[in-house]
């Protein structure tokens, strides 16, 4: 006898679609030069494949590209993954090629690591990066 299934994953499963509308991880640059977003810009978002990485971790196969983009007009990336409802729990990078966007600049790229745990897995990760020639920040956005 098949094991019955909960309300959620019957309307889930018939709808066949996510609830959601954007996928779970996003990004925008912002030039804080200029003061705007920063077009024309290659990003990219891999995870981590294989045990916890740590910072002295050096085998750089265990890297797995999800998606890459170029920055629009508004400094915001296309998708870099799948819209779905749950993310797998896991270390991801998104990676900027800040270096062909100012080749004048200190940085050729910028990588930024995080971590999303299972307690996290529906939630959403925005991962700006304000860029400067010789500086850089980034936060958890909304």
């Amino acid at each position: 006898m098949a094991a019955s299934k909960l309300p959620s994953e019957k309307t889930r499963e018939t709808a066949g679609r996510t609830q959601r509308t954007r996928p779970p991880i996003t990004t925008h640059v912002l030039d804080v030069t200029h003061g705007s977003p920063a077009p024309g810009l290659e990003v990219c978002l891999e995870m981590w494949r294989g045990g916890p990485p740590t910072f002295s971790s050096r085998d750089l196969r265990c890297w797995s590209l999800l998606g890459s983009s170029v920055t629009n007009s508004d400094g915001r990336s296309g998708h870099l993954m799948e819209i779905t409802d749950e993310i797998e729990p896991g270390f991801y990078r998104i990676s900027f090629n800040t270096g062909s966007y100012n080749s004048s600049g200190f940085f050729p790229y910028v990588s930024i690591v995080f971590e999303i745990k299972e307690s996290q897995k529906s939630e959403h990760f925005h991962v700006p990066l304000l860029l400067s020639p010789f500086s850089f920040s980034t936060y958890r956005g909304s």
